[in-house]
């Protein structure tokens, strides 16, 4: 049996103030609407809870019980209730993000370590995977993804460079015995480190120049799962063994350092950058809700 709350309220505040007026008096309702709440969970529960008269109302044995037992329980509800009201206003508890392993690796870096020490009392839960998941349903509270894999009904808010560029690159050993490509068609003559997602799909090696795109399925001796293995990839072109086909930032490093050296660099496709995107609901948990502050105040992102 299941009774409404706020008639539950009118009773215990008429059995408390032993009369309708007052307890209108105290609570700001109308005696007629507590005479008629009080009736309803008389109705509801089959029992009378107060005994009426024209001088006084004082509760019956029922009535009695009902408010001994009533009270303890409800002042347990409104305890809990403050413990949910104080994570309204404070920025405590935790925050699960769900990115994929380029956004863990080249954006998050830059902004985590200034969010948590504006944020001490947040702990932050990052999930780095690049298959393609429901956010909300895999527990998450936001994700970072790239436009063209945003969910409806979400709201999304630039995160990390708003352009980025894929990058072709080998070593120089390689490309002292190999020579270098000068078209992309080139590379389907070169060996070539290849990414899969845990789909199975592989994503086409993609390129333009002055409004001209060309797409190639290069071959090669390397085979990784997208995210998860990259770094090996990266090592094998480090070490001489073919041409990889990845983001700027994650080589740029890397080319720096001479380590790699950047192939077809013309033909270099630009791409929007991340999103920060989150459920589009009005109350915003308060983690998520600073976080979403802290990104929108961050600096323009500029390239290192």
């Amino acid at each position: 049996m299941t009774a409404n709350l706020s008639d539950i309220h009118a009773f215990l505040a008429v059995a408390r103030a032993s009369g309708f007026r007052e307890a209108a008096r105290l609570t700001g309702s109308s005696a007629s609407r507590l005479s008629e709440a009080v009736r309803r969970l008389e109705d509801q529960l089959g029992v009378r809870l107060l005994n009426r008269t024209t001088r006084s109302v004082a509760t019956t044995e029922a009535g009695a019980r009902l408010l001994e037992r009533l009270e303890p329980a409800l002042k347990e509800v409104d305890a809990a209730l403050d413990v949910a009201n104080g994570f309204r206003d404070k920025a405590a508890g935790t925050l699960k993000l769900n990115v994929p392993v380029s956004a863990a690796r080249l954006v998050l870096p830059r902004i985590v370590p200034a969010f948590l020490a504006a944020y001490p009392d947040i702990r932050l839960e990052v999930i780095a995977e690049d298959s393609f998941v429901d956010v909300l349903a895999a527990g998450c509270d936001a994700g970072i993804r790239y436009d063209e894999r945003l969910e409806q009904d979400m709201i999304a808010i630039p995160i990390g460079p708003r352009e980025q560029r894929f990058a072709t690159a080998a070593s120089p050993r390689y490309l002292r015995e190999r020579g270098t490509p000068v078209h992309p068609h080139d590379l389907m003559m070169h060996d070539c480190l290849r990414g899969q997602f845990a789909s199975g799909s592989m994503p086409a090696w993609e390129f333009e120049r002055r409004g001209d795109v060309v797409k190639i399925e290069p071959t090669g001796p390397l085979l990784v799962r997208i995210g998860a293995a990259t770094d090996l990839a990266v090592d094998a072109a480090v070490a001489g063994c073919g041409v990889i086909y990845l983001f700027e930032d994650w080589l740029r490093p890397y080319m720096q350092r001479g380590e790699l050296e950047p192939v077809l660099e013309p033909w270099w496709p630009r791409f929007s950058g991340p999103f920060l995107y989150y459920p589009g609901r009005r109350h915003l948990p308060a983690p998520l809700r600073v976080f979403v502050d802290f990104v929108k105040g961050l600096p323009p992102w500029e390239s290192t």
